[in-house]
């Protein structure tokens, strides 16, 4: 009774709470107003992108518009919902101990459906479909700010309490998404724990223990891969095989070239007719540059440094340490995919397919991202009035 009347308690808390945020508004105008420009600006690019694919494979050119629609709309409702929702709630344990159980049981679920393209990152019913590694990146950014909000100051140098606890649950993450096979997506992981142990102060000595348990383990899945070493040796010289593994490098950088200053125009691009692979996914960056040119890249450029700007401003003047470790975590994930893919559009990274975040198609990575915007958004309603 008086842990049911403890968590009634506990409830009542978050739904006055969040009242009194709905008086408050939306916390940052800046990043509400740019996330929602950049979703919108994405169907379009999204349809310019797929529209002739679409023809071809379902026989309507509204395929893939009307699907990135829905889960545009979805992805709003959640944003909304997580704006609305005390941020101070993802620190309860057992929330914590679900979300982190439940993704590692998505992602052994992914091997247990059809391999797409011969990896298993999907799971599939009817129309219905969901990549688990996408939350997995949601569910880590929540599980490491808790964990080190809890043990700073006191244990954030013991090594057994703070490192390990962070390294085992990501070394699990890592390790069932690099098995679908998804490197990538698994570095990138890794890259999320070594940012937010900074952002606590860990000891640099117990992150260089996560260097010397991964990267020979990185190397090993590097140079022992076949075909991963054939896209690395592509990464260095396209042109030895440009009809192979050269080909999506190459008519990336044929789709960029193409645009110059001021791009072909609006649904004038070629390369999307079935010479870019992917071009409203993996390399929509690469096809807004041919319709769009230097411009239109420099403009997404600038679009996503003002989603740094307004996030680590949000991280910096959060009322706790487990607001700023959640919302400088966030701001990271985004913003490193981001570069990573327009790294690989330009010829910077070795191809991988990776989509770009608001942007690109796709409904886990879209109703992922906007959510996690949706919590910085939280956070900054709950920022110290003079900071905002």
């Amino acid at each position: 009774m008086r842990s049911a009347a403890r968590a009634l308690a506990t409830a009542w808390g978050y739904i006055e709470r969040a009242q009194e945020r709905k008086r408050m508004g939306i916390g940052d105008k800046v990043l509400f107003t740019l996330a929602i420009a950049l979703v919108l600006f994405g169907i379009v690019m999204v349809y310019s992108a797929s529209a002739v694919l679409a023809t071809e494979r379902y026989g309507t050119q509204y395929h893939f518009l009307a699907r990135q629609t829905v889960w545009a709309m979805l992805g709003l409702l959640v944003m909304f919902g997580a704006m609305r929702v005390d941020y101070h709630l993802y620190q309860h344990p057992r929330l914590l101990a679900l979300a982190v159980i439940g993704t590692l049981l998505l992602l052994v679920a992914v091997f247990f459906f059809p391999a797409v393209n011969g990896a298993h990152r999907w799971i599939r019913w009817r129309s219905f479909s969901i990549q688990p590694s996408e939350l997995a990146r949601f569910t880590l950014i929540l599980f490491l700010a808790a964990h080190l909000d809890r043990r700073i100051p006191a244990g954030i140098k013991r090594f057994e309490l703070t490192f390990l606890p962070c390294a085992l649950v990501t070394g699990a993450m890592m390790g069932l998404v690099a098995l679908e096979p998804d490197l990538g997506m698994a570095a990138s992981l890794g890259l999320l724990l070594v940012v937010m142990l900074s952002l606590a102060n860990v000891p640099v000595r117990h992150q260089a223990a996560l260097g010397v348990g991964v990267l020979p383990a990185l190397a090993w899945l590097i140079f022992h891969v076949e075909w991963r070493w054939e896209r690395i040796l592509a990464y260095l010289d396209p042109w030895q095989d440009p009809l192979g593994t050269g080909f999506q490098a190459i008519q990336s950088l044929i789709a960029l070239g193409s645009g110059g200053i001021t791009g072909v125009g609006f649904a004038q691009g070629k390369q999307k007719l079935f010479f870019l692979p992917e071009p409203h996914t993996d390399f929509i960056f690469a096809h807004i540059g041919e319709e769009w040119g230097w411009v239109g890249t420099s403009l997404v450029l600038l679009a996503f440094g003002i989603l740094l700007w307004r996030g680590m401003r949000i991280a910096r003047y959060a009322p706790d340490t487990f607001g700023m470790l959640l919302g400088g975590g966030i701001v990271a994930a985004i913003l490193t995919q981001a570069l990573f893919h327009m790294s690989v559009a330009v010829g910077l990274l070795p191809v991988k397919g990776t989509p770009l975040p608001l942007i690109s198609y796709g409904g886990s990575s879209l109703v992922t991202t906007m959510a996690e915007i949706g919590v910085l958004l939280n956070i900054a309603q709950q920022a110290r009035p003079e900071d905002v």
